[in-house]
């Protein structure tokens, strides 16, 4: 096992520790950000482990979203059927209307008349000011 095999593998094993942050695995490794990015672009097998320990963070936010909502929290409930329960109903939107809640009429354009006119109109006025 080479020198850097023993670095990547002490990354990984401080990346898991970290849940994922960067700057904290690569400060108790003392090595550089910039060292973990070209070994994660370059060694499929670093990247592939990196990857799964963004999984694993990931789980960890579940585990703790699922034990707010156990614990009765109010907004993680929510969150989770808004994320979770689309589904099912759990969703918000927004629904645009015109005036008085009429349909939305798209503007017709305009003639090449009136566009001129527009136009006229808007020189005028910056001219003014």
């Amino acid at each position: 096992m080479t020198k850097v095999d023993i670095h990547k593998k002490a990354m990984i094993k401080a990346l898991t520790k970290s849940l994922g942050i960067v700057t904290i695995a690569c400060k108790e490794c003392n090595i550089s950000r910039q060292t973990h990015y070209n070994w994660y672009k370059n060694d499929l097998n670093y990247k592939e482990a990196v990857d799964d320990i963004a999984d694993v963070a990931l789980d960890f936010a579940e585990s703790m979203l699922h034990q707010q909502i156990k614990d009765k929290d109010t907004t993680a409930t929510i969150f989770y059927l808004k994320t979770k329960g689309k589904k099912r109903g759990y969703i918000e939107r927004s629904e645009i209307t015109g005036a008085d809640g009429k349909p939305l009429v798209p503007e017709k354009p305009l003639t090449e008349e009136e566009r001129k006119i527009r136009i006229k109109e808007l020189r005028k006025k910056i001219n003014e000011n």
